[in-house]
């Protein structure tokens, strides 16, 4: 079973992954990414083909906006896995 710490990890390696100068320990979980620091449409694709790597999750460009904050990629993430 995946947890919420895992997603939530493996959310941050995936920004991470497209954005390396980012202090993830300072980000603010409710807040959008973009909103933060430097994240444009093409980083947002570029996240989100790092997500699929990382978890095997397919998310329709339709389901892009929920994936603007971390809290909201971690709820996403945990219902198209299967989670509550």
């Amino acid at each position: 079973m995946v947890t919420t710490d895992t997603l939530r990890s493996a959310v941050l390696e995936a920004l991470l992954d497209v954005a390396p100068d980012v202090d993830t320990s300072t980000l603010d979980a409710a807040l959008p990414f973009r909103d933060q620091f430097d994240f444009d449409s093409m980083d947002q694709l570029n996240f989100v083909v790092s997500l699929h790597k990382r978890l095997g999750v397919d998310v329709p460009e339709t389901d892009y906006p929920q994936l603007a904050t971390l809290a909201g990629c971690v709820d996403y993430l945990s219902r198209a896995r299967g989670g509550s």
